[in-house]
């Protein structure tokens, strides 16, 4: 196949298999966003490969280069820093512009930070949402909080350590039970799952932490869907026509029906 898509590790360098090496190792050429980071995983196989930069600031000039290279015949693998290009990782303009032009795709399977999330979790079921990284802002986070709160299946995100204590005071203070788990440095020697509930998970990680992060989100409790919103989006509505503030009103049938405060503010508008 011309154009290899590799997997490669999210953490542990053990972790690749062996029809990837075998292919890193025959290719003419190997993209990756990180000379250096792939270079140790070859080193660390015994691997000898000639490799070129390939990431999201020169992927629109490494495609018109490329693609060429593709129709003549050449064997390119395409690799990323760790896991699967094309999610959340580039790869994706080169996979459709190749598949576009006629040229062979095959895909290798291998390490994937948001399915290893979602199995640490203890919160997979018979599907699941990926939202990519979580959005920035209160505002952005609260539609996500709010929206995912009617699905009744798990949601995995990826989050960056600085930004995580923020996103997971936001989730907390829109659902504090909202069963959760935050996986950082999955395969990794110093991996750790903290699972439970948002206010629970917010407080351990208060402080900024170090490592790679993933995120993953159970369905919201029973009661947050559409008919549990309109009955209770009512009662807070009552609440406030008999003199309670409406923020109060809010925290109080949240606590009550498990419906997200934000949400039941919102809603009595």
């Amino acid at each position: 196949m011309p154009l290899v898509v590799c997997a490669t590790p999210i953490g542990n360098l053990e972790d690749v298999t062996l029809r990837v090496l075998r292919e890193l190792g025959e290719a003419d050429v190997v993209l990756c966003e990180d000379t250096r980071r792939t270079r140790t995983l070859l080193d660390r196989h015994g691997v000898q490969a000639r490799l070129v930069s390939y990431h999201r600031h020169n992927e629109a000039r490494r495609v018109a280069e490329l693609l060429p290279r593709l129709e003549a015949g050449e064997k390119i693998a395409l690799a990323s820093d760790a896991g699967l290009p094309g999610v959340n990782d580039p790869g994706a303009r080169l996979i459709a512009a190749a598949i576009g032009r006629g040229v062979a795709v095959t895909v290798l399977p291998g390490p994937s930070a948001v399915e290893t999330a979602l199995v640490a979790s203890g919160l997979v079921g018979e599907r699941y949402a990926f939202v990519g990284y979580l959005p920035r802002g209160r505002e952005a986070l609260t539609r996500l909080w709010e929206e995912t709160a009617t699905w009744a299946w798990p949601v995995v995100a990826f989050e960056s350590p600085q930004r995580l204590p923020a996103s997971l005071r936001s989730l907390a203070e829109a659902d504090a039970e909202r069963p959760e788990a935050v996986c950082r440095e999955l395969t990794k020697r110093f991996e750790e799952v903290v699972r439970g509930p948002a206010k629970e998970v917010a407080r351990r990680f208060a402080k900024v932490p170090k490592g790679e992060i993933t995120v993953v989100l159970g369905p919201a409790r029973a009661g947050a869907g559409a008919d549990g919103d309109a009955d209770a989006i009512a009662a807070v509505a009552e609440l406030v026509h008999a003199g309670l503030p409406r923020r109060r009103a809010a925290e109080v049938v949240s606590r009550l029906t498990g419906v997200a405060r934000n949400r039941l503010y919102r809603g009595s508008l």
